[in-house]
């Protein structure tokens, strides 16, 4: 299993300090964010570390004789935005960008994509079944022409009043994992899995392992920290975040150690890497430095 973090947080950054910043620490790969230029529409998002927009291969070259003169290898090429947007521009647009990541992802020789499936959050579940299927499978097939393997995490995307009711993410539990490969059968189509987003739906974050073993393509290390006197107030009917919090690994509810050894149950040998939202890790660089340092620090002693 490779170690590594999502870029996203070091949005100050330039590639080359991100993999400095990696090599310095001991991480072995970075999940590199690749948003479009100056789109930044929440937290963490619109960060752009690789212009998949003005990719060459003179380009691409330097990317990769970069890292591997640090030891630090490219998990993925990371862009989560909602594909299927109700703003039918929006999604257009979403797609686009998708594509070129996924053609990045091929010229870089790192042959996988991080993102969300996405949803209209004022459609219901069957509903949005529905649009995966008009959607999806072009996309699929051409990650499939390209050799890219998708991988789809697991966060609702519902957090607050922005994304009330249904979240911007279909992709959230392993029944509609299911209808959905079933929907989509293809090597080429798994999951980023974060186990941290099934604490906060109360759900088993353990079982899914083995049940899904060969759809599991990245893996995020976050932590979330349920607020249990808030809970008892105000119900799991709430904005989420209003009884919980995204934590760096060991500061939450997740048994780490338990996790890992599932991994190591189906032979997970791929990457795994950490996603900092720890708000008590946010304002300065020093903070976001320390972040990354403890999470490597915690995790690696399990593995």
């Amino acid at each position: 299993m490779e170690i590594g973090f999502v870029t996203s947080i070091l949005d100050h950054s330039s590639f080359k300090e991100v993999v400095d910043t990696a090599s310095r620490i001991g991480y072995q790969c970075i999940e590199v964010a690749c948003w479009p230029n100056g789109t930044a529409e929440r937290r963490y998002a619109g960060v752009c570390h690789i212009d998949v927009t003005n990719m060459t291969a003179s380009y691409a070259k330097e990317i990769l004789d970069y890292a591997e003169s640090k030891n630090v290898r490219i998990s993925a090429l990371a862009y989560y935005p909602n594909p299927l947007d109700p703003d039918k521009d929006k999604q257009a647009a979403t797609i686009e960008h998708l594509k070129k990541v996924i053609l990045a992802s091929k010229m870089l020789q790192v042959n996988m994509v991080t993102t969300f499936i996405g949803r209209n959050q004022y459609k219901n579940v069957e509903e949005n079944l529905e649009l995966v299927q008009e959607t999806w499978p072009s996309i699929i097939h051409f990650a499939e022409e390209n050799k890219v393997k998708i991988a789809i995490e697991n966060c609702p995307m519902l957090f607050g009043p922005d994304q009330w009711p249904g979240g911007q993410n279909l992709m959230t539990t392993p029944e509609i994992w299911k209808k959905i490969f079933e929907m989509i059968p293809s090597p080429f189509f798994g999951l980023n899995f974060d186990p941290s987003h099934f604490i906060w739906q109360m759900m088993d974050y353990i079982e899914p392992i083995s049940e899904f073993s060969d759809k599991i393509f990245h893996i995020h290390f976050k932590d979330i920290k349920l607020n249990r006197e808030n809970l008892k107030k105000i119900g799991i009917m709430a904005y989420p975040l209003g009884y919980m919090d995204p934590r760096i690994p060991g500061r939450g509810d997740i048994d780490w150690q338990k996790f890992i050894e599932a991994l190591d149950a189906i032979a997970y040998s791929g990457p795994a890497c950490v996603e900092v939202e720890d708000r008590d890790f946010e304002g300065s660089d020093e903070k976001v430095m320390d972040s990354l340092q403890r999470s490597y620090n915690y995790i690696k002693q399990f593995i």
